[in-house]
């Protein structure tokens, strides 16, 4: 029974550890993906009860903090699937502003963003924002590398297109 308590104190050590050194960063990525902070909170919060519930799978993953954010993600469509007849659209998705002296993601890039397409996104929130290769990219994501590659090379051009001003361009010249 104490080794039975001391190998479940080392389970939640080591889950304590990968929380506090993932969470800010997978938030970040999931921010990134669904543009609005409370909903992004909700779902990481979610992502990582089912880590902990699954925490002896989810800590041989080969990227736990992809495991967290792919897991948000996907609560966020099957949230989505099971309401989508009783949530009234109303034809505007804005980002709303992050509050003042949050250390999140600038708003204007979060706007952008929020206009790639979705596979676009969820190729820079993995790719960028985790720093995952493009072999574990794909892997996460179910697509090949090359796809992986493609997505990426659309969602940086047209990134620069919103993001760079005039006079940013014509600075450069």
């Amino acid at each position: 029974m104490a080794a039975f308590k001391r190998l479940g104190g080392v389970k939640q050590l080591e889950f304590q550890e990968f929380y506090q050194a993932s969470r800010d960063i997978c938030l970040r990525a999931v921010l990134a993906s669904v543009g609005d902070r409370q909903l992004a909170e909700d779902l990481v919060a979610e992502a990582f009860t089912r880590a902990w519930m699954s925490w002896h799978g989810v800590s041989r993953h080969p990227a736990p903090h992809a495991w967290i954010v792919r897991t948000a993600l996907n609560t966020r469509v099957s949230w989505w699937r099971r309401r989508r007849r009783e949530v009234a659209l109303d034809g505007g998705h804005e980002v709303a502003d992050t509050p003042a002296g949050d250390r999140g993601l600038d708003p204007t890039l979060l706007r952008a963003l929020r206009r790639l397409p979705q596979r676009q996104r969820e190729v820079i929130v993995f790719r960028v924002f985790l720093d995952l290769d493009t072999r574990t990219t794909a892997e996460v994501l179910g697509i090949a590398p090359g796809t992986v590659t493609a997505h990426l090379s659309r969602a940086i051009t047209t990134l620069r297109a919103h993001l760079i001003t005039v006079d940013d361009r014509e600075a450069g010249a």
